[in-house]
This record gives structure tokens, sequence and C-alpha cells, in this order.
């Protein structure tokens, strides 16, 4: 039986993660997170629970999904690498599935165009650089959408942001369904805003802009 009270974190060792988790603990939730390398680690909050492996890793997202209420993902890579965000968003919404999990919250670049979108001449011309010079990440992109798109048994939203830079100070934050309304935003208040989606029902099977 999950617990709407657990997060699972993927993603959680990058710069946008870690303040996820901090935000999570802050709030009263439960944190396990996904770790590639817990060796690595340094200064990690005690009342972290890991979960080695990688987002590939079956058997390990199985452990980590195990009863938990809600999965953010927050998972990147490298631009020269093979793009497997739609393969791995995928496999975990169907462990979620398995497990009678109802939650999901992921992000994106603003740089996806889905259907309803009435991006300003900038943002187009951005999103079009984007296709161009990153095809094939725009391609597993847009396949991943697709995925959650089609998906109906769960409550998911995706977040699409813009460029993310390190902060601390907490801003207004500005949300849009159909254009960017910026061109940065903080780290930190990513993480506030994913937190204030995990109960918050608005965005629901949509993806909505977050900027600065």
């Amino acid at each position: 039986m999950s617990n709407p009270q657990k997060v699972a974190i993927i993603g959680g060792t990058g710069k946008v993660g870690r303040r996820i988790a901090a935000q999570a603990l802050q709030k009263g939730y439960q944190v396990r997170m996904l770790v590639r390398d817990p060796g690595k680690l340094r200064q990690l909050d005690k009342r972290i629970e890991v979960v080695e492996g990688n987002i590939q890793d079956l058997e390990a997202i199985r452990i980590l999904l195990a009863d938990c209420g809600t999965v953010i993902n927050t998972f990147g890579q490298p631009y020269k690498d093979k793009p497997i965000y739609s393969e791995s968003t995928n496999n975990i919404l169907d462990i979620m599935k398995e497990f009678k999990i109802s939650r999901y919250i992921g992000v994106t670049g603003g740089s996806l165009t889905i259907e309803g979108d009435k991006k300003s001449v900038w943002n187009r011309i951005g999103a079009k650089l984007f296709e161009i010079f990153l095809s094939s990440m725009m391609e597993d992109k847009k396949r991943e959408w697709e995925i959650l798109n089609d998906t109906t048994h769960i409550d998911w939203t995706l977040i699409r942001l813009p460029f993310i830079v390190d902060g601390t100070k907490m801003a207004h934050i500005k949300e849009n369904l159909v254009d960017m309304p910026g061109t940065k935003i903080t780290n930190q208040d990513i993480a506030a805003f994913i937190i204030s989606q995990i109960n918050n029902l608005q965005y629901v099977r949509k993806a909505p802009f977050i900027s600065h």
C-alpha cells in the first residue's frame, strides 16, 4: 500500500534534485532517492533513504517506488548520450501502475512544443534550433510527451523549464500553459514549485511552462 507522505526522487543528486529532496523534507515528506554511486555523495541528509542503481535498472526502480505515493523524475543526461527519456519514463509509469501509485511529476525543456501551444516568435525560433541541433534528444522528448499524453491511469504533470540558474532566492514564479513566460528560473524555485504540485491537481495531465 502506498504512503502519500513518501516521495521517490529520480535525478535527486543533480542541482535541482538535491533542492527537491531538501524541500520535501522541510514539508514533512519522507524521501527515497535513486543514486547511481552512493559512495560519491557528501553531506546527504540522513533522513533520505538511498536506493543504489540507475534509471535503466528496473529492479532498482521497483525498490525505489515500493510504497511511495509520489514519483518525481528530474533525470538528465549529457546531450552526447543516446537519449533514453521516453524509454525510462515508460518503464517508470508501468511500475507505478503495478504498484498503484497515482502521482507523477516530471520535467522537460521549454523547447518541447505540443498541440495547443501559442509560443512567441522568439520561443518558436528557439524550439526550432533545438530541433535542428539536438534532433535526437528532441525526438525522444516528444516520444516521452506522447507516452504521458496517452497515460490516463496516472495523475501526471510534465513541467517545462527555461534556462536554469543556481540560486536560493525565492522569486515570483510565472506559470503558463501555452508559452514560456520568461527566460530563466532558479533551481530553488523549480524545487519549490514541484513540491507544491504533489497535492495540487491544477496541472494534472498538463504540461505547464514556469519561469521568473
